[in-house]
């Protein structure tokens, strides 16, 4: 499956450069942001942690080796990418024990910033946002025309398309929920039933987001629309009043996507017709996702980018600050500004 049919036409046209992306790890950088007060004191002792050519579980794995805890005692936010420089928490869950010496699990690939008690184990989804620094090497393109385009984005926001990354290498997520979804079955291991189902909605909303891009109403509201605020995952029905929200024009307010699960879609008119139309284009899938018990939720279609700035450090190369909610994905914005070369798929942005 090629980039087109997972994701979809690019909000502002052509991309005006093109540029490479995480030649080192330190080019693709990952703070994430917990607004949580830690205690101090409690049965869990958390961790800010630094990782380099690493993932996510591959780190909780060390970590739990290293303070001698089974790999269910540990916890963590969301998932980072391998190939990136990211600082992320862990939680700990140690009931009646003193801080472990977790040296063993420290090497130029993790290091441990700061330990904190807390009263509770960290949660998946905790995190707020994420906070992120990229650098495009090998840039080329009119500077002007790229400036033009990141002063688009931070006046317009981009599509919230689920990145390349969330299918797998040439879309084969997809391909292999589609046969399960076609032989009636679940995969018996716990992450890959949940890769493969996340896999599978993510799909089904690019599809929508993509129609949507297509016809310029991603970024509208109309009559029908289910519409949410950017950190908020309740919903509400777009009346004539609501479309003219003045909320919607300062990209607070955000029509919305399906996340496809029991039921029809809940909203109305067009949107509710689309959305329908998408789900019955892949019955198998729509059915897999039913019978698997997920429950309908929302994702909003237009992302704003909070924070976004820019300079070039170097003549060929362009560096971006910015923060995205959790479960957004960094590389939705590269692909509105930049072409990359065909390198194959990272493993994870961030997990909404």
């Amino acid at each position: 499956m090629n980039e087109l049919e997972l994701l979809g036409p690019r909000a502002y046209g052509d991309a005006p450069g093109r540029a490479v992306l995480k030649a080192t790890a330190e080019d693709f950088q990952v703070d994430e942001v917990l607004d949580i007060p830690l205690s101090g004191t409690g049965e869990h002792l958390w961790l800010w942690v630094e990782k380099r050519g690493l993932n996510t579980e591959e780190a909780a794995r060390r970590l739990a080796r290293a303070a001698g805890v089974s790999q269910r005692n540990i916890s963590y936010a969301g998932l980072k990418d391998r190939q990136a420089l990211t600082r992320q928490w862990f939680s700990l869950h140690l009931p009646g024990k003193a801080d472990p010496d977790l040296s063993a699990a420290e090497n130029p690939s993790l290091s441990i910033l700061k330990v904190v008690r807390h009263s509770r184990k960290l949660q998946r989804g905790a995190h707020a946002a994420n906070g992120f620094t990229l650098r495009l090497t090998e840039l080329s393109g009119d500077r002007d025309a790229l400036d033009e385009r990141l002063r688009q984005i931070q006046a317009g926001g981009i599509p919230n398309y689920f990145g390349l990354q969330r299918f797998g290498f040439d879309g084969g997520n997809v391909v292999d929920a589609r046969g399960f979804a076609q032989r009636h079955e679940l995969p018996e291991q716990r992450n890959l039933r949940s890769r493969l189902l996340s896999a599978a909605r993510s799909y089904l909303f690019n599809r929508v987001l993509a129609a949507r891009v297509a016809d310029g109403s991603w970024n509208q509201a109309r009559l029908g629309d289910l519409l949410a605020f950017t950190d908020s995952r309740s919903f509400f029905m777009a009346g004539e009043a609501e479309c003219t929200d003045p909320r919607l024009a300062i990209l607070d307010l955000h029509p919305t996507g399906p996340l496809w699960g029991l039921g029809e879609s809940p909203a109305a008119n067009l949107s509710q017709t689309l959305e329908q139309s998408v789900a019955d284009s892949e019955p198998a899938l729509r059915d897999w996702l039913v019978e698997a018990g997920m429950a309908h939720e929302r994702r909003i279609l237009r992302l704003p980018i909070a924070g976004l700035t820019w300079h070039y450090p170097e003549p060929d190369v362009l560096q971006l600050e910015f923060v995205l909610p959790a479960g957004c994905f960094a590389t939705a914005l590269v692909r509105e500004i930049v072409d990359l070369p065909s390198v194959g798929q990272t493993e994870n942005s961030c997990v909404f």
